[in-house]
């Protein structure tokens, strides 16, 4: 697949303007340019862009959109479970202002306003929006890794990443400890800090221990094979302790 602005703001009912102002914020950019600097989109940014609108349909502000897609443990299937609550959440409050005009349309007088509460709503979003914010937002990892990936190339990144998971699950059932498992070890850390933060060794211990203790964070890993996440996070304690 290869769209050009034109083509892709058609297909996802925005304006090239819009694009443009993706493309300057960092959060879509085009995978492809020529020779002449005519930059295309490729099938990954229209699954992104896909992303990006249901969060615009949740009210998300771009930069948290931006946040969001930019965490390194960005898990898509979690985040459209995510997207569905928050979906269902957002229905729920509209059916009950639905229920609220079709009473004023009868005639009935009713002084219930509690349909026009966002509270719940506004809470899930907040509470979505802030996670990874929280966990590095205090740090300079969180905004090296801003600047960083406010000019990725996504792609390239996610597949190099698949890549060391990926030999990480076919290493599972050896010895984390061992020095195929540090090699790997090693491997990702160099590629956290060259794609996202300095990545010490007291960060990569907390990444470890989510891996295991984050049940999102394990389902993400274990895709590439059961027990990918556990491995890899006893990898990462041999490497640390060493």
């Amino acid at each position: 697949m290869r769209l050009s602005v034109s083509e892709m703001a058609k297909l996802c009912g925005v304006s090239v303007r819009t694009l443009h102002h993706y493309d300057h914020i960092g959060l879509l950019r085009p995978e492809t340019a020529s020779d002449s600097g005519y930059r295309w989109y490729g099938a990954a940014d229209v699954e992104k862009m896909q992303q990006i609108l249901f969060y615009r349909e949740l009210d998300f502000p771009l930069k948290d959109i931006r946040d969001i897609l930019a965490d390194p443990q960005y898990d898509k299937q979690e985040a459209l479970r995510r997207q569905r609550h928050l979906l269902l959440l957002k229905r729920e409050r509209l059916d009950g202002l639905l229920e609220l005009l079709d009473a004023n349309l009868k005639g009935e007088r009713t002084m219930e306003f509690k349909g026009f509460d966002a509270g719940e709503l506004e809470a899930a979003r907040r509470q979505y929006a802030g996670e990874a914010k929280a966990r590095w937002g205090h740090t300079a990892a969180w905004r090296e890794c801003q600047e960083k990936t406010a000019s990725a190339d996504w792609d390239a990144q996610a597949e190099g990443m698949n890549d060391i998971f990926r030999r990480a699950a076919a290493l599972r059932e050896s010895d984390p400890a061992g020095p195929e498992a540090q090699a790997l070890v090693k491997e990702w850390q160099d590629f956290i800090s060259a794609h996202y933060y300095q990545c010490t060794d007291e960060i990569l211990t907390g990444l470890g221990e989510m891996y295991t203790a984050d049940e999102r964070f394990q389902k993400n890993l274990d895709r590439f094979g059961e027990g990918t996440a556990a491995f890899l996070s006893r990898a990462i304690g041999a490497y640390c302790k060493a």
